[in-house]
């Protein structure tokens, strides 16, 4: 039932309630605010990326590229129309052909010659377990199979091409015309055939090249004949066998015996049971020969020219079909022949893949043994004469020939940079055009030529076994630059190429189209028509709609052969067809310019010759100009510049000259410019490289070895400006080349280090007692420091504490020796006979009574070192004496640490506040922490260098009340024992200061100020200043040395007049030692002096402890000072 249509009247008007005005505006501004944000983010992007974004393209980092070959989409059926049906047909039939050869090349370039070729390869003959060959022959079958079909597939082709040509160019009068081919020549159906036997050939090359190929497949016939004997041990079953031995025989047959072109050629052309005659054919047999030579002709006048763009390849190609025209007509042409044969004095050699050479005449002289015998032997041998005198020529001329490459392409390359960066003339369009044009084929043209000299020579040397000198070497790799240059040219311009290269080719299509409309008006002004003039025009009406269109192979391919046909009957003058054809070849290269580019500038067939890598690698380091021309040298180029910065850092030893007027200089700066270097999937970035080893170095070395951190902090700064590298701080604990023992150590082993080493109060000086090394070790403050700033002064506190525990367990024994009876009746006696005397003695304590103690003392016993227990007790003293002295340096290392870590803060007074800053600016929670940090660290630095630790108060404090208390009343007598100690010490240091002067320097030293430390320390821990000084005890030394110094003097006097020379040496010695000995109690006195004032000794215990409460309720009342006064405040509402 049909739908009735309304009628108008019914029709009401829609409501219109404005949503979708509402709707479409709420959609455009969503598409407006997305825009922005699209416009933002792309803004983002180019500002990211800056400098990298412009018309110039990196090669090896961009990770998008312009393809300008165009596909086509059409099929060739709906290209190839025109009113004429035969012609289509065999047009179309061509066409189909030709790209089916076109496909099986691009085949076997892109998987079976690589497949052939790396077979093998990677694994070396030491790597190779035994029945390794015979698994990857295995594998490597189902290949050969896939090759196999691909052969057998190219047979089928040749014969279907010598089929389709034989039909047209038929001599049976008897069988129809399809089209008058009187004048047609399809010289592009020649050169494809010829391109497929290329290929062939190559295959039968590589094959036979390939020893290790051959060699697996032997060992791998010989497993399956261990095979076929015990089937059941393999897990094979026997019927299956058979047809697989089958098999493996066709296929050796087919790839392995080097037949493959021959097999080709030897193929039945004839069709049985009447079908197409090829043969028998003489029509065909004379059109092969013409357009044989013809081609032959073309090619041979570009061999070897500036010009030469594929004609090498052209050349195998003819080689090839003159074989095949041989076989297949039994016909030979002498002096066509020859003609082939005398090219090879031009051209000796010619690489068809990889490092795979092909000698023509070895080939024609192979396939063709009949013709060869023609021939005189002389000839012959002249062709292999040519070819060592050109690999000679080659080599001598081959500096010569970089040299002039190396201008021609630099010539080049700035044509093409002012080409490519002038803005394009609207009034002169057309001349740009071709100017450009002619600027990229003069391009392609130079990487042609390099491309075949490299190739031809490398592989020349290697097929005739012949050494390459080293400068020829340099020169092939130079020219590999130059070839790598090129393609670099066109790559980094590619945008602008690429624009170019549309223009170009409508402009190229735009003079073909006008040459073919010129030669259409002539052919349609002729009313003659005869079917032959009606092919031409359809040819020439086909080859101009074919122009409509983009440049694509089809299209160029279907232009060629309607060419062929349409320029019979002199359609075309001379003077306009040469024109015609040079625009086609032009349309031709630069509608594949960026692949054509591609494929002659890869120099993946170095992989062939990777010896000279190392050679022309040596060189470019060696001659560090030009660092651009490295890629992959880095390991001699990281240890270069360790070795330079050490040098340069350790300048002050004496190393071998390094005056660069002399043994010159090397600027190793220029590799670390150059861009990272892609390599397949990796990039290698040098700079990166070199700074990681660098940095590994510099921290492993320097974990090792802390103390050479200085020397590694310098060698880093000095990589950052003398080669820019953007070193990494190791963040190790650093320490100095001065360090000296560190803290910690010392800190372990204090009960060590007091007994080894002797302390010097005015110096502040740790020096070693002995050592058996020649040099003593010292430890000073900046040792100190330093290894507080390598530990952190966290330290300090632990330190002191363990000196704490060291005295803690002196003192015991200090307490023992004192409550010792023998030592205690002794010093009882001694301080009630000073009471009874001290009146009579004038408060002084006589000499006399403590030298008695010091010798009755070796009376109680002495150690088998000849040591009394006052010697013994005198060492203990000086041991604490020492740690009070180290827990002294400690202190002041600490506030040396802090001073040098502090004088970056401008106004120790006025220190900002860090956090407060931040927070008004507003800044991050992360800022504000980080400040937060500073001002932490800032205070605690201030608070250090200001106050520093009373370390001495403190060990003073701990230990006196101890010291002080009652039950401990046998250490009171410590003071009287101070007078024979000093004695013993005095012995002692004068024992030490005169075998300095001896040989062996034995037990020698020349101070030891632990002894009055620890005197001045104990005697404060006991309140004892006073007693002892109520001794007088060193002003009754200085009045006894005096008085007896005096007596020798009077004696000496009196000796003089009596001339007793041995009395008076005598005298003189005594004179002498009286003297040593009061100058040393001096020292000790002005030492002991120096260091009661580190423990106060001014005051009393009694006069520190009123001080101290006085100090306490001060303030308490400053604390408090307010109160009394301030009355309650009425309460404020806030």
């Amino acid at each position: 039932m049909a739908l009735e249509t309304l009628s108008p009247d019914w029709e009401f008007d829609r409501l219109d309630d404005g949503s979708q005005k509402i709707h479409a505006e709420v959609q455009l501004k969503n598409y407006g605010k997305f825009l922005e944000e699209y416009t933002s983010q792309l803004k983002r992007i180019e500002d990211a990326l800056d400098d990298s974004v412009g018309d110039v393209w990196d090669f090896s980092l961009d990770p998008i590229a312009l393809k300008l070959l165009p596909y086509e989409q059409s099929s060739l059926l709906e290209l190839i129309k025109t009113e004429n049906k035969v012609l289509n047909k065999v047009i179309t039939v061509y066409a189909a052909l030709c790209c089916e050869i076109k496909k099986l090349k691009y085949e076997a370039e892109t998987k079976f010659y690589n497949g052939l070729l790396f077979y093998g390869e990677g694994a070396t003959d030491s790597s190779m377990m035994e029945g390794d060959c015979q698994i990857q022959m295995g594998r490597f079958v189902s290949f050969l199979q896939e090759l196999s079909c691909f052969v057998t597939r190219c047979y089928e082709v040749v014969v279907n091409v010598v089929h389709q040509l034989a039909v047209l160019y038929t001599s049976n009068k008897n069988a129809p015309k399809i089209i008058e081919t009187s004048g047609v020549h399809f010289q592009a159906m020649y050169e494809h055939l010829g391109e497929l036997l290329a290929v062939l050939i190559t295959l039968d090359e590589i094959i036979d090249n390939h020893a290790t190929l051959k060699d697996h497949w032997t060992m791998y016939k010989r497993l399956l004949k261990s095979v076929h004997h015990n089937p059941s041990k393999f897990g094979i079953q026997e019927d299956k066998l058979k047809p697989f031995e089958k098999l493996l025989l066709k296929l050796e047959c087919l790839l392995l015996d080097g037949m493959i072109f021959q097999a080709c050629i030897e193929q039945q052309f004839d069709s049985v049971n009447g079908g197409v005659s090829v043969s028998k054919n003489s029509t065909f047999a004379e059109e092969f020969a013409h357009t044989l030579r013809t081609t032959f002709a073309n090619i041979e006048a570009k061999l070897g020219e500036p010009s030469e763009i594929d004609q090498r390849d052209k050349y195998v190609g003819v080689c090839g079909l003159f074989v095949l025209h041989f076989q297949i007509f039994r016909t030979i042409d002498k002096k066509f022949y020859k003609s082939l044969l005398d090219v090879c004095k031009k051209v000796p050699a010619i690489t068809l893949t990889a490092n795979i050479i092909w000698f023509a005449d070895n080939f024609l002289i192979q396939k063709i043994p009949a013709a060869a015998k023609l021939l005189d032997k002389k000839s012959i041998h002249t062709v292999k004469t040519q070819r060592e005198n050109f690999l000679q020529q080659k080599a001598q001329s081959l500096t010569k020939d970089t040299q002039s490459y190396y201008v021609f392409v630099s010539s080049w390359m700035t044509k093409m940079e002012s080409i490519l960066s002038k803005e394009q003339r609207m009034n002169k369009f057309a001349e740009d055009l071709s100017n450009r044009c002619n600027v990229f084929i003069q391009g392609f043209l130079y990487a042609y030529s390099l491309s075949t000299m490299i190739k031809t020579t490398m592989n020349l040397y290697v097929s005739m076994q012949k050494p390459m000198t080293k400068t020829s070497v340099k020169a092939l790799c130079r020219l590999v630059e130059l070839l790598k240059a090129i393609e670099h040219m066109f790559y980094r311009r590619s945008m602008v190429v690429a624009d170019s290269v549309t223009h170009i080719t409508q402009h190229l299509q735009y003079q073909a189209l006008h040459s073919i409309s010129v030669a259409k008006k002539r052919v349609i002004s002729d009313k003659k028509y005869s079917e032959q003039r009606l092919d031409v025009l359809s040819a020439l009406v086909l080859a101009e709609n074919t122009l409509h269109g983009p440049s694509t192979k089809q299209r160029r391919l279907i232009v060629s052969l309607a060419l062929s046909v349409g320029t019979q009957m002199k359609t075309f003058k001379d003077e306009e067809l040469i024109p015609l054809q040079l625009v086609l070849k032009k349309l031709d290269l630069i509608s594949e310019l960026t692949e054509r580019v591609r494929a002659q500038c890869d120099c993946c067939f170095l992989y062939w010759h990777r010896a000279v890598f190392p050679i022309y690698l040596d060189d470019v380091y060696e001659n560090a100009v030009d660092s651009a021309r490295l890629h992959h040298l880095l390991d001699k180029l990281c240890k270069e510049i360790e070795k330079d910065l050490r040098l340069s850092v350790h300048t002050h030893l004496k190393l071998d000259d390094r005056n660069p007027f002399k043994v010159g200089m090397k600027d190793l700066a220029h590799f670390f410019f150059l861009n990272p270097i892609r390599f397949f999937n990796r990039f290698i970035d040098i700079k990166a490289y070199v700074t990681h080893y660098l940095d590994k170095t510099f921290y492993n070395l320097t974990t090792v070895a802390l103390h050479d951190w200085a020397t590694y902090s310098e060698m880093r700064n000095l990589a950052t400006q003398r080669y820019g590298l953007s070193m990494t701080e190791a963040h190790l604990p650093s320490q100095t080349l001065e360090q000296g023992l560190d803290v910690l150590e010392i800190m372990r082993n204090i009960h060590v280090f007091v007994s080894r080493y002797l302390y010097n109060l005015n110096n502040q000086i740790f020096i070693e007692r002995t050592s058996n090394n020649k040099h003593l070790n010292t430890i000073n403050i900046r040792h100190i420091a330093n290894s507080i700033r390598t530990h952190g002064t966290g330290i300090m506190n632990t330190t002191v504490n363990f000196t704490y525990q060291f005295l803690r367990k002196k003192f015991y024994i200090f307490s023992q020796f004192m409550y010792d009876e023998h030592i205690k009746s002794r010093l009882i006696k001694d301080i009630r006979f000073f009471r009874e005397v001290k009146d009579q003695n004038d408060h002084k304590y006589p000499f006399e009574r403590a030298d008695k103690f010091n010798r009755g003392i070796r009376k109680l016993g002495i150690t088998p070192d000849g040591q009394s227990y006052l010697d013994q007790f005198r060492q203990l003293i000086s041991q604490i004496g020492n740690a009070m002295g180290y827990v002294r340096m400690i202190r002041s290392g600490g506030l040396h640490c802090c001073s040098s870590a502090i004088r970056f803060v401008p106004d120790l007074e006025d220190i900002v506040n860090f956090e407060e800053l931040v927070k008004e600016e507003g800044l991050s929670e992360e800022t504000q922490k980080a400040a937060r940090q500073l001002d932490s660290v800032l205070s605690d630095l201030t608070r250090n260098f200001a106050e520093g630790t009373e370390y001495f108060k403190m060990l003073v404090d701990v230990f006196a009340p101890e010291f002080r208390s009652p039950k401990n009343m046998h250490l009171r007598n410590f003071y009287i024992i101070v007078p024979p100690l000093t004695l013993n010490f005095v012995e002692h240091s004068i024992s030490c200061k005169e075998k300095l002067n001896k040989k062996n320097k034995s037990g020698a030293a020349f101070t030891d100020d632990g002894f009055a430390m620890g005197v001045a320390y104990i005697l404060k821990l006991l309140d004892q200043y006073q007693e002892f000084d109520s001794l007088h005890w060193f002003q009754s030394v200085r009045e006894k040395y005096v008085k007896e110094i005096r007596a020798v003097a009077q004696q000496q006097n009196v000796q003089s007049t009596n001339q007793d020379e041995k009395l008076l040496q005598t005298m003189n010695l005594t004179h002498k030692r009286l003297e040593v000995c009061l100058q040393e109690f001096e020292l000790l006195y002005f030492s002991l002096s120096s260091a009661r004032i580190f423990f106060r000794a001014d005051k009393t215990a009694a006069e520190e402890n009123q001080e101290k409460k006085e100090k306490e309720e001060e303030s308490v009342k400053a604390s408090n000072g307010d109160l009394p006064n301030s009355t309650p405040a009425d309460p404020v509402v806030k």
